[in-house]
């Protein structure tokens, strides 16, 4: 099989290493890269060409950033079982199998969509249809030869990055998913969140990530504060907006609290997303750079350190005591909020982002509870809210953007959210409906949805 790149890690490590042996340091030719990498892929196959850089001295960092990255992607991995068993414990014991088949599609549904379109709908090199806006998709392996070491793909490979990208896909979906919890219809959650992930979800990433015309304006969002946070969290306000609160939320103009039925649930899933959040940020610097591995996962630590503690001791001052829900989202919210600037801010800035952002998330809940946004688990003050605040903090704690262009960046990709979520969430009610009877409500929709109890022992042994 032939290929038509090859080996840009070859030449820069084993020809350079060579060269500059046999020629001495200031006698090393300038070598024009492209036009070597175009001679050299016209007469090697790729499994020699393969072959023959494994045995230089450029394979041992390829291959410990190879390795790296998939380790990052199964901790991003990792994150959805914390997403769901946040989501579940902090809801009603009635609707936790609802919450969990939820989560269980939505990884699967984002893998398959993200495979089938999103991929290359994200990444789409020059193969934009409005240039720097929108890019149609395809089967992510859609050429005949997988280009493995070219310029774009130094320090991994094609189907490195398709998994650790593809990983990331489905949170905006899931972030939708705690807010939406314990009155949407399931059939009609499906459609949206397929329908988010495969198409919205590339579009705006790839205004960034992909080249496009925040790219080319400066903006900076390291691991996506905005780009998978703010725009999983304005969808989810969308969302909300349409569907309504829970039953028996606000009655009489007062808001009426209703109760997590597993603390210790949500508990472990805060620090399952603590946990991954290392490989969300950590596989974001896209090798294994010592210095920058290690400082990503220095700032994420301090951040959410500093918004756990911001959110705990601010919700115990305003609301009287120590709340354990709000400092459990105020840890989430230190780590949205570093998320776009991990590699950028400092250690001690990233101290400062965290403790803001534990602080603004505590008014952020408070504030949609009052205007009557009903919000189970707090994923749009998090994610939303939190997710706007930490790209401009970029700005704000670092050189590597000015507060215009993140300004622009971050609201336009909340907006887009937003709209898009509206538009289709709006459509979904008129065609089949978004919500289920206040019946199922009621009994919950483990057994109206599933006809299955997460606890049946439990409920069981009441009844007794």
């Amino acid at each position: 099989m032939k290929i038509k790149k090859t080996l840009l890690a070859l030449l820069l490590g084993s020809s350079a290493f060579l060269f500059a042996g046999s020629l001495g340091a200031q006698e090393l030719p300038v070598i024009e890269t492209a036009e070597v990498v175009e001679a050299v892929a016209d007469v090697i196959s790729f499994d020699d060409g393969y072959a023959a850089f494994m045995e230089t001295p450029g394979a041992a960092f390829f291959t410990i950033s190879n390795l790296w990255l998939l380790i990052a992607a199964a901790l991003v991995f990792i994150m959805h079982l914390g997403f769901a068993t946040v989501e579940s414990g902090l809801g009603q014991a009635k609707n936790t199998v609802n919450i969990l088949f939820k989560n269980v599609f939505i990884i699967c549904m984002g893998l398959l969509t993200y495979a089938l379109w999103g991929f290359n709908a994200m990444y789409p090199g020059d193969a934009w249809t409005i240039g720097g806006f929108f890019a149609s998709g395809s089967w992510f392996d859609v050429t005949a030869s997988v280009d493995l070491m070219t310029a774009e793909y130094a320090d991994y490979t094609w189907y490195t990055d398709f998994i650790f990208q593809g990983m990331f896909a489905a949170t905006a979906a899931t972030i939708v998913s705690g807010a939406v919890a314990e009155r949407v219809k399931l059939s009609s959650f499906m459609i949206f969140a397929t329908l988010l992930v495969m198409f919205a979800y590339p579009i705006t990433g790839s205004w960034q990530w992909g080249g496009g015309w925040l790219a080319e304006r400066g903006f900076y969002d390291f691991a996506g504060s905005s780009l998978v946070h703010a725009f999983g969290g304005f969808a989810a306000l969308a969302c909300v907006i349409v569907l309504g609160p829970r039953a028996g939320k606000y009655i009489n103009g007062q808001i009426r609290p209703i109760l997590g039925h597993s603390m210790p649930l949500a508990t472990i899933g805060v620090f399952l997303l603590f946990l991954g959040w290392f490989g969300f940020n950590g596989g974001s610097v896209l090798n294994a750079d010592p210095f920058l591995v290690s400082l990503v996962f220095v700032t994420t630590a301090l951040a959410a350190a500093a918004g756990g503690l911001g959110a705990m001791f601010t919700s115990w001052l305003f609301l009287k005591k120590p709340d354990l829900s709000m400092a459990l989202n105020g840890i989430l919210a230190g780590l949205v909020g570093i998320t776009a600037g991990a590699d950028s801010i400092m250690p001690a800035y990233a101290i400062l982002t965290g403790l803001i952002a534990g602080v603004l998330v505590v008014f952020s809940i408070i504030f949609f509870d009052k205007v009557k946004i009903d919000d189970p688990v707090g994923a749009i003050s998090v994610h939303g809210v939190c997710g706007i605040f930490g790209t401009l903090a970029v700005a704000l704690f670092s050189d590597a953007a000015g507060f215009g262009i993140q300004l622009i960046g971050t609201l336009s990709v909340s907006a887009f959210a937003f709209i898009f979520a509206y538009v289709v969430f709006s459509i979904l009610k008129v065609v089949m409906g978004v919500r289920v009877s206040p019946e199922e409500e009621a009994e919950g929709l483990d057994i109206g949805e599933h006809g299955q109890e997460a606890y049946p022992d439990f409920g069981a042994a009441r009844t007794r």
